[in-house]
């Protein structure tokens, strides 16, 4: 048995006492670093900073060049005349694309610029441009005006009279139109003072005075609006020609003349030809012998609601009346109206249209007859009334 081992005493831990570091120290290093990992920190810190700043710059500059071409857009927009109290007449056709229309609005000076129509027209259009005539207030905006042309409701709509109808074929053309049968016949009766109608006596109709043409008429205008300006139109062309002059150097007043050109008119539809009829007609009422124009007695029978006969008895009945009929018996155009007053120079008394289209004078009635015989079988014929 072994002794027992006295216990050993527990060692005592080493205390390992750091050096204290001032705080001064301490700032030292960590401001002066190693110089080893500080510089690429620095590079990296500065790069960093030049980006955002670049960035920052390009932002604000986007910022400004987006705000001022808003300010340009919204500009570019408004009316180029604000407060204007004119219109412009704007014609869109059928196939016109907003790049035509824009054209149009350019030249008309309706619009200021062209890719700021195109451009708004592009963002909002709805159910697109419709053709139509419009009137265009000058004062109004881009988005004004191209509402305007989608709505599609033209300012205006068109009229055309043919020269030698009559009275009864301008109220076709009214009903058609839209017009109902009270507003023309009071349009046809009313008063109006104006220099064409100065020599119509009062109770004749207005025959005469519905002149051949196509009209534009804005939507809204009366009846009255369309006589109006038919009969600005006769009476504009009547004194550009002298035509109320001419007419008294042939003995006639404006009134007569307006007759003698209807009748002529209702004779002959070529212009080449109206003059020499004009002649034929002239030297009958010159040595007292009747007009014995066909279209005349017609023209009565029709009045009277009765079959047309050369032996009608009314005094549009030229075959058997002397002179002029009371009143016109058609609207005749401006080439009848000129050959009225300027008739050719010739000696013939007879014409007859044949069915080919040509009219043949003569002199004499047996040539006259002969020429009927062999060219007027079916353009000779009466018509029914």
């Amino acid at each position: 048995m072994q002794p027992e081992r006295p216990p050993v005493p527990p060692r005592e831990r080493e205390t390992i006492t750091r050096p204290q570091v001032s705080d001064e120290l301490l700032e030292q290093i960590r401001s002066e670093g190693t110089g080893v990992e500080d510089a690429p920190v620095k590079k990296r810190s500065n790069k960093r900073r030049w980006l955002w700043t670049s960035f920052a710059v390009l932002l604000v500059f986007a910022v400004f060049a987006v705000g001022a071409a808003y300010v340009w857009y919204k500009d570019q927009l408004s009316s180029p005349a604000p407060g204007s109290q004119e219109t412009a007449r704007i014609v869109v056709g059928d196939g016109d694309t907003s790049s035509d229309v824009a054209a149009k609005l350019i030249e008309d000076k309706v619009i200021k610029n062209q890719f700021a129509f195109e451009l708004y027209y592009r963002l909002n259009q709805a159910s697109g441009l419709k053709a139509g005539v419009y009137i265009v207030d000058r004062s109004a905006s881009v988005q004004d005006i191209v509402t305007h042309l989608e709505e599609g409701k033209s300012d205006e709509f068109t009229l055309t009279f043919l020269p030698g109808a009559t009275l009864t074929d301008a109220k076709q053309v009214l009903l058609a139109a839209g017009y109902n049968e009270t507003e023309i016949e009071s349009a046809f009766g009313a008063d109006y003072d104006h220099p064409l109608l100065k020599g119509k006596p009062a109770e004749a109709d207005l025959e005469g005075y519905i002149y051949g043409d196509t009209y534009n008429f804005f939507t809204g205008s009366t009846v009255e609006d369309v006589l109006t300006k038919l009969f600005d139109h006769m009476y504009a062309d009547i004194e550009a020609n002298n035509l109320e002059a001419a007419y008294a150097a042939q003995g006639m007043s404006l009134y007569e003349g307006i007759i003698f050109a209807s009748i002529v008119q209702g004779e002959v539809a070529n212009k080449s030809e109206m003059a020499h009829v004009s002649q034929v007609f002239h030297k009958r009422l010159d040595i007292d012998m009747v007009l014995g124009s066909d279209v005349t007695f017609i023209y009565g029978a029709r009045k009277l609601g009765v079959q047309p006969s050369v032996d009608l008895d009314s005094p549009y009945n030229t075959r058997v009346v002397p002179g002029l009929t009371p009143t016109p018996v058609s609207n005749p155009g401006l080439d009848a109206l000129i050959a009225g007053a300027n008739p050719s120079d010739t000696d013939d008394l007879y014409f007859v249209s044949g069915d080919d289209g040509v009219t043949y004078f003569s002199e004499t009635n047996e040539e006259h007859e002969r020429l009927t015989r062999e060219h007027c079988q079916a353009n000779c014929l009466l018509p029914a009334r």
